[in-house]
């Protein structure tokens, strides 16, 4: 068995991705959910499409997948029970010890780990399992190889068409840090999509450095469902109703075994970001990145040809009035166009740019096909017979269940009710999706009149129809408890740097750039407690170099949910990192950490109320905005100057720090934040994050003089220490 999950950013798209087939669908709240921009539902909004999905044998997965404050908590366990109750099937959450909270009140509640919580290997699969996770929604980077193991731990929901972040999931802080809405609280404003150079020959022209392309993985769908992957989600909850009906269709023709040449024309039409790419599943692809077009190109169609000063498009194809069109000359955008009739048999397009012969002609609304895919409409087939007999309450069975009016019928005095009376009635289903099939309609000449036989019609439609959700009768509670913890200030120290010789802390953090190379000359002359910094995303196959370098540390730091269960297996104390989100006190209590590095989107107010002896907050230094699992570069290897760390400035000049770093043969890259951090005081343990900014020394020394930090920085901002993400 499988499943196609698809996305619903309004009733709009809910109720078309149902009837295109899909198996499931998920929507997110008015609050919490990380597309805020999507219209999104309430809770009465929220049955309505339960009601409709569990109908037709389509389930409802409710998104509350964003970084959960300490004062929140209540608001959050509320929704989430009120999700529950309007019908949900289940949750995606992406904090992880939150989801464990639920699950030990409320076992019968059905949790997904959200792709935000970036699960990537077996070690965050087992962990997710041990919480009382049912699924795990994996990371869009995890290699094929650990799609299958961790499908063999738990059940496995992967993306296969859509958007693709160029962050590692839940590790995104630009938009958060570079602009003030933060991305982890679903407010994202999309900065990879602008355009940025890069210090490095033939990257200096400003393009689209950053920005993917949407992701399709055709047939290889079939490799995943091998694989044991359950769930295959499509990306989109942003995106309109005829896309959502163009993917599901797609992809439930290739699991149908049929080539879906003709479905992936439609789903290009109604929307294509750079022709595509397979995805970091199946390794990094020419089209990976689409540098040079941001936005949807929609599918080839033809080329223009300039005549009389007329711009036509030299093509088979047939047009329609209300067809746009998007033209590009070297694979770049030079203007949108619309058809405008035709002349000797060919397209006119009508378009405020200055057309050339040559340039490429892409249809990107195709008015037909969209009013052809709304058009679909699933049912539900119903057999239904009936008594109308004098003397008795009106009997009708539908499916085998039986329902009655709520009087008795009287025999008729003038105008009798036929068998044809009925059926014509019954006819009529309101809004319910029912394809009627008459068996035995049986009457004995009562008198009914028109409007109480169709009050009992909508009586009985009600009833059935109510029958087939499979909305809990009991209620379902959340509640919250506060921990009761006393705030307690934690004094220590503790420093990330790539060299900790000579360094005053209490702790020491190494930051390699390279795995394979020596890193004992690194730490000899540092005093304190001594932890190796993992990456967010560690692959399966690469875990065995990292168990090596362990031995000679006293723990882990890392911004990896995964590393709760590595540090298990290697007996070694686990310092959780800023990556992991920690915001709130629930998550402190159940944080199976020695220490505990705070989340760099609250501030410095809502950083005390979380005080623990081992609780620590980003004081100083530099700002991670970003991990990125690819090669910015095209992964051309070859031609690589192998430079460690880039300069990537956007159209404002702003200049933000690329660092590449290596695991074994695979390089990977940290993006960081275009001005360092000087937050003042910190209410709880300092951490000091030097990855990429020198004069480390001199930075421990003047961690109480904020003037001389600033001197030290230069470009500087607080971050969030005095006001938090929304």
């Amino acid at each position: 068995m499988s499943e196609i999950l698809a996305p619903a950013g309004n009733k709009n798209c809910a109720y078309s991705a149902i009837n295109a087939g899909a198996d499931a669908i998920y929507l997110g709240l008015k609050n919490f959910s990380a597309r805020s921009s999507a219209e999104n539902f309430d809770f009465s909004e929220l049955e309505e499409i339960c009601t409709y999905a569990h109908a037709l044998g389509v389930k409802v997965y409710v998104a509350m997948n964003t970084l959960i404050k300490d004062s929140e908590l209540s608001a959050f366990l509320n929704d989430a029970a009120c999700s529950v109750n309007a019908g949900a099937d289940a949750l995606i959450i992406s904090d992880i010890f939150l989801g464990a909270y639920i699950k030990n009140i409320c076992p019968e509640i059905e949790l997904h780990l959200s792709t935000q919580a970036g699960i990537c290997n077996v070690y965050g699969a087992r962990l997710a399992k041990d919480y009382g996770f049912s699924r795990v929604i994996l990371s869009r980077e995890t290699a094929f190889s650990d799609i299958a193991d961790i499908a063999k731990i738990i059940e496995t929901e992967v993306f296969i068409q859509g958007a693709l972040c160029t962050c590692f999931s839940g590790q995104c802080y630009l938009s958060s840090f570079a602009g003030g809405n933060s991305g982890n609280r679903g407010k994202c404003k999309q900065p990879c999509r602008k355009l940025y150079s890069i210090d490095r020959i033939g990257y200096e022209e400003q393009a689209y450095r950053l920005s993917l392309s949407d992701l399709s993985i055709g047939r290889n769908i079939e490799k995943l469902l091998d694989a044991g992957v359950f769930s295959f989600k499509i990306e989109g909850r942003m995106r309109r109703s005829e896309y959502v009906c163009a993917a599901v269709e797609y992809y439930k023709t290739l699991l149908c075994g049929e080539s879906g040449d003709r479905q992936l024309s439609n789903l290009k039409r109604t929307y294509n970001r750079g022709n595509y790419t397979k995805g970091l599943a199946f390794g990094q692809d020419k089209s990976f990145i689409s540098s040079r077009v941001q936005g949807h190109i929609g599918e080839f169609v033809g080329i223009v040809n300039v005549e009389n000063g007329k711009y036509l498009c030299d093509t088979k194809a047939k047009f329609s009035d209300g067809d746009c069109f998007k033209i590009l000359r070297n694979g770049k955008e030079v203007g949108g166009a619309k058809f405008g009739g035709t002349t000797h048999s060919k397209p006119i397009l009508t378009t405020n740019a200055h057309l050339k012969n040559g340039d490429k002609v892409f249809i990107t609304t195709d008015a037909e096909l969209n009013k052809n895919l709304l058009s679909k409409r699933k049912s539900i087939k119903i057999e239904l017979s009936a008594q109308f007999n004098s003397g008795e309450k009106a009997k009708i069975n539908i499916n085998g269940n039986e329902y009655f009016s709520e009087s008795i019928l009287e025999p008729s005095v003038s105008r009798p009710l036929t068998s044809e009376d009925i059926i014509n009635c019954f006819k009529k289903i309101d809004k319910y999706p029912f394809e009627v099939i008459f068996g035995a309609i049986q009457t004995d000449g009562v008198f009914v009149a028109s409007s109480q036989l169709n009050g009992i019609r909508r009586k009985v439609y009600a009833e059935f129809y109510s029958s087939l959700s499979q909305k809990s009768k009991d209620k379902i509670n959340l509640t919250y408890k506060s921990y009761d913890d006393k705030c307690v200030q934690n004094n220590k120290t503790a420093v990330i740097c790539g060299n900790l010789n000579d360094l005053k802390a209490d702790i020491g953090i190494l930051k390699l750039t390279d795995f394979s190379l020596p890193y004992n000359d690194l730490i000899t002359r540092f005093d304190g407690e001594k932890y190796l910094y993992l990456p967010p995303y560690i692959r399966g196959e690469e875990i065995s170099k990292f168990k090596e370098i362990i031995k000679d540390f006293d723990g882990i730091y890392s911004d990896g949910i995964y590393a709760v269960k590595l540090c298990e297996e290697v007996n070694k104390p686990l310092f959780a990192g800023t990556g992991l989100n920690i915001s709130n006190e629930i998550d402190v209590g159940l944080c199976n950490a020695k220490y505990i590095a705070l989340s760099k989107e609250i501030n410095c107010a809502e950083a005390k109320r979380l005080s623990r002896e081992n609780t620590f907050y980003l004081v100083a230094g530099d700002i991670k905005a970003m991990d990125l699992i690819y090669c910015p570069f095209g992964k051309k290897c070859s031609a690589c100057d192998k430079r460690k760390s880039y300069v990537l400035t956007d159209e404002s000049g702003r200049k933000f720090t690329l660092k590449r770093y290596k695991i074994g043969e695979n390089c990977r890259f940290e993006l960081y934040n275009c001005a360092c951090l000087v937050s003042g005081a910190s209410p709880v343990g300092k951490l000091i994050d030097l990855s990429v900014s020198e004069n480390a020394g001199k930075v421990l020394q003047n961690l109480d003089n904020e003037n001389a930090l600033k001197e030290i920085f230069i470009n500087y901002t607080r971050g969030h220490s005095v006001n938090s993400v929304n």
